[in-house]
C-alpha cells in the first residue's frame, strides 16, 4: 500500500528556511517529487530527485533557494527550502513520479500534505 506522510511544515517570515520530509512506503526505487498546493489553484511541480539522487530536477520560481535530496535507507525525501517568500505559501505534498517526466505523478494518492506559510 502506497503511503507518504509529509511534515515539516510551518510559520517563517520572508527569508527564513525549513526543511520538509515525506516519509514513503510502499514504493520502490522510484524517482520522487515534491508539489504544492494553494486554494483555488493547480497542484504545481517543485522538485523531483532520482533513486540513485545523482539527478535532480526543479521548478524555475525556487532554483537556487530549494534543495531536494533523499535517504534510501529511510524511505525518506527531503526539501531544504531557504530564502522563502510569501509566494511559496502553500500546502506541500510529495510522490512518486515518472523519472522520464518528474511533472507526472505515479500514485493517485496524495498524503496529509504539510502547511508551508511565509510572512511578509
Amino acid at each position: 500500500q502506497v503511503q507518504m506522510v509529509e511534515s515539516g511544515g510551518g510559520l517563517v517570515q520572508t527569508g527564513g528556511s525549513l526543511r520538509l520530509s515525506c516519509a514513503a512506503s510502499g514504493i520502490a526505487f522510484s524517482t520522487m517529487g515534491w508539489f504544492r498546493q494553494t486554494p483555488g489553484k493547480e497542484r504545481e511541480f517543485v522538485a523531483a530527485i532520482r533513486w540513485s539522487g545523482g539527478s535532480t530536477y526543479y521548478a524555475d520560481p525556487v532554483k537556487g533557494r530549494f534543495t531536494i535530496s533523499r535517504d534510501n535507507a529511510k524511505n525518506t525525501v527531503y526539501l531544504q527550502m531557504n530564502s522563502l517568500k510569501p509566494e511559496d505559501t502553500a500546502v506541500y505534498y510529495c510522490n512518486a513520479v515518472r523519472a522520464s517526466d518528474p511533472r507526472t505523478v505515479l500514485s493517485n494518492y496524495w498524503g496529509q500534505g504539510t502547511q508551508v506559510t511565509v510572512s511578509s
